[in-house]
């Protein structure tokens, strides 16, 4: 009788580099092995190796395009287990190298992407209004209500069709130690947010700003940290 080989799938994350490309690659993005080198500080032949065993054990997924190979996650079932392997993780605290270094962590505790939804401060902030508005109901766990699904509409958010993934779910935030939206809903609020313009990315990682026009729109319904 064959049983899953849990161990040899844990051991993919056991490697403090293999575990960083994997937190990193939660924005959601596809990025070269070359700037997943840089990130961990590693060489590229040692990211190459470690790529290979993620990609070998179902974790990343791989895409080219001409010369230039990408890797991401395989997809939002792979990013919710890594979410959920990091908040039951212990924080190790880290040292501030300085005030750059200080700002950026700040800001990534803020506002970042969660793979496809928002987290950080805000993210926790907009789900704590969208229930006090009555958007969304906790009854058994998070669901959308019709005043939430006409508000979204009204926003011009786009609900997506029923799919094997929830429409929203709750994700621990590892910040706030309290819950954000995630699921297909959760997804297309941060799209919207971003294709407004209300959150920009600062730099090429996951944190994000709320722009002028961001506060002025989340404002209207008590949703800033």
């Amino acid at each position: 009788m064959s049983s899953p080989d849990l161990a040899a799938f844990a051991s993919l994350l056991a490697d403090r580099t293999r575990a960083s490309f994997c937190l990193a690659l939660l924005d959601g993005r596809a990025w070269t092995v070359s700037e997943l080198a840089r990130m961990a500080a590693v060489t590229p032949s040692t990211a190459t190796e470690h790529v290979h065993k993620l990609v070998g054990g179902g974790l990343l997924a791989e895409e080219r395009q001409g010369r230039h190979r990408y890797v991401r996650l395989r997809d939002a079932d792979t990013a919710q287990l890594i979410e959920t392997l990091a908040q039951a993780a212990p924080v190790s605290a880290r040292r501030v190298t300085g005030l750059a270094d200080d700002r950026r962590r700040h800001a990534l505790a803020y506002a970042r992407t969660c793979y496809d939804h928002l987290a950080g401060a805000l993210g926790v902030s907009i789900t704590r209004a969208m229930t006090r508005h009555g958007f969304v109901t906790w009854t058994d766990g998070p669901a959308l209500t019709p005043t939430g699904s006409a508000w979204l509409a009204e926003l011009g958010v786009k609900v997506p069709a029923p799919t094997r993934r929830p429409p929203l779910r709750p994700c621990l935030d590892w910040t706030e130690r309290q819950p954000h939206l995630a699921g297909a809903v959760g997804a297309a609020l941060c799209d919207h947010l971003r294709a407004a313009g209300w959150v920009v990315p600062i730099g090429t990682g996951r944190a994000l700003a709320v722009t002028d026009a961001g506060r002025a729109a989340l404002t209207t319904w008590d949703a800033l940290p």
